[in-house]
């Protein structure tokens, strides 16, 4: 593999895109999961122990949650990667902030661009019939194997077999649109 994406999203537009039990969703952007560019070289026979990281367990619970079951037993979820957390007060400093205004995309991503040195890869939900403005869902960042930050730009003759969108239901995240307005919504809908 050549890079890894470090993927967050956003619970509220997580719990939009789904009827599931997901209720009173965190406020703040959580990990999804962290993965490499090419799944097919995964080792799939390593055994996880939710023991060997007790010690993390309370930021876990509040940083790498399901948000899409209300049940305590989580650890299912976080067989899928690596916890790193990556702070988005970026966004709230650019006067970028959940709220029912629509910001542009370009603003969103020099916010990003500007706090990290690199262009992260952002997903949104389209716009729903009758609707202009697309919802934004994920954020991922790209990462070297030495763990650099490096930007989200598809290689030449690389794998995006790990790179699917998120899909709960019928609907699916898919890059953003740069000319939709975004909507960044502070509560499901």
């Amino acid at each position: 593999w050549k890079k890894l994406y470090l993927a967050h999203h956003w619970p509220v537009t997580v719990c939009k895109m789904t009827a599931n039990d997901c209720q009173d969703p965190p406020k703040y952007w959580t990990i999804h999961g962290l993965w490499p560019d090419k799944g097919e070289d995964c080792n799939r026979t390593w055994h996880f122990n939710v023991t060997e990281i007790k010690d993390l367990m309370s930021d876990m619970r509040h940083y790498w949650p399901d948000v899409l079951h209300s049940s305590l037993n989580r650890t299912q979820f976080w067989k899928h990667g690596k916890m790193f957390y990556l702070c988005f007060s970026c966004l709230l400093k650019a006067g970028i902030k959940p709220s029912s205004s629509y910001y542009k995309m370009t603003a969103i991503k020099e916010a990003l661009t500007r706090f990290y040195g690199v262009m992260p890869k952002i997903q949104c939900l389209p716009p729903e019939e009758g609707e202009e403005a697309q919802t934004i869902g994920q954020i991922e960042f790209c990462f070297t194997k030495e763990l650099q930050l490096r930007n989200c730009t598809a290689l030449k003759g690389g794998s995006n077999a790990m790179q699917a969108p998120l899909k709960l239901g019928t609907e699916e995240l898919s890059v953003c649109n740069d000319t939709l307005p975004t909507y960044y919504p502070s509560e499901v809908q």
